[in-house]
């Protein structure tokens, strides 16, 4: 196997990963909040509990700013901070529950785009698609999500 061909097969599949990404998600962030505010939610719904320091390096925002953003988030009831039992100086974020209804129905219409965008897959290809999402879920993103 051609190793450059293989990168630039996953450099293309990325770039369209980002372009798919854009096409269901967009108008889907609440006019009150801004879209840098929307990626850390999103980010805090599928990865929660959380720390500030895993938001500020997944989402590539200085600590500083994360920290600004979150009391922002806070401040509007999207999300809420609380203390480790194990350790009281850490502390990790999660939704809200008005954060988390916020999320659940973004989540929902954009798998609502997602099924309109598969509509036409045989059975087959569905079953080869969620294969080809595990395999690069466990041998490229590395996780369990």
């Amino acid at each position: 196997m051609d190793q450059e061909v293989f990168f630039q097969k996953f450099v293309t599949f990325a770039t369209s990963v980002h372009e798919v990404t854009y096409e269901l998600t967009k108008d889907i962030k609440p006019n009150d909040i801004t879209p840098v505010q929307y990626s850390i939610l999103e980010y805090i719904a599928v990865s929660q509990p959380v720390t500030l320091s895993q938001i500020s390096d997944c989402k590539h925002i200085s600590m500083p700013n994360t920290s600004r953003e979150l009391k922002k988030l806070t401040e509007k009831n999207l999300c809420e901070k609380f203390d480790v039992a194990e350790d009281r100086r850490k502390q990790l974020i999660r939704l809200s529950e008005v954060g988390q209804a916020m999320m659940n129905e973004a989540f929902h219409r954009i798998g609502g785009r997602f099924l309109d965008r598969i509509k036409d897959a045989s059975a087959e290809e569905l079953e080869e698609i969620q294969r080809a999402l595990d395999v690069l879920q466990s041998k490229v993103f590395y996780g369990d999500k």
